[in-house]
């Protein structure tokens, strides 16, 4: 008997264009990423959030994962999203990067999706840092050696 096979989906569910910008981006740095579905909130008038998320959970089989990355914790798109956070096959991350959607995007599908985006989120969080004091630190001990 086969085992069902899971395809690994993404949400990119941003206010505004930023959704298309971080696609760009990852096109650009990555490639072409396969399903990957963009929420531009607010974009359109015609279009609710809600209307949008049905039209992409529509798209997410039982055997699929789906992994969102929104923009900010407590932010209406957010809250819009939750009322599918308890589905076991979809994974809610706010607050994404660019490093973590990097890292998300690429892992191995094979990987357990909780153990990738803890471990995404970890190094995220890394690739945050206030270049002008990092500068300065590293002046500040070249000038004592």
């Amino acid at each position: 008997m086969e085992k069902n096979v899971t395809t690994r989906k993404f949400l990119i569910a941003t206010h505004g264009t930023f959704a298309a910008g971080v696609k760009s981006s990852l096109d650009l740095i990555i490639g072409a990423i396969d399903n990957v579905f963009l929420i531009q909130a607010y974009v359109d008038e015609n279009k609710s959030i809600e209307s949008e998320i049905n039209e992409v959970m529509a798209q997410v089989g039982e055997n699929d994962e789906l992994v969102v990355l929104a923009d900010i914790l407590g932010g209406s798109v957010t809250n819009m999203l939750l009322q599918h956070a308890l589905r076991p096959n979809v994974h809610i991350v706010s607050g994404f990067n660019l490093p973590l959607a990097i890292e998300i995007l690429m892992a191995d599908a094979t990987e357990p999706i909780e153990e990738v985006i803890s471990q995404a989120i970890d190094n995220a969080k890394e690739q945050m840092v206030y270049v002008n004091k990092l500068l300065s630190t590293q002046n500040t001990s070249n000038d004592n050696d």
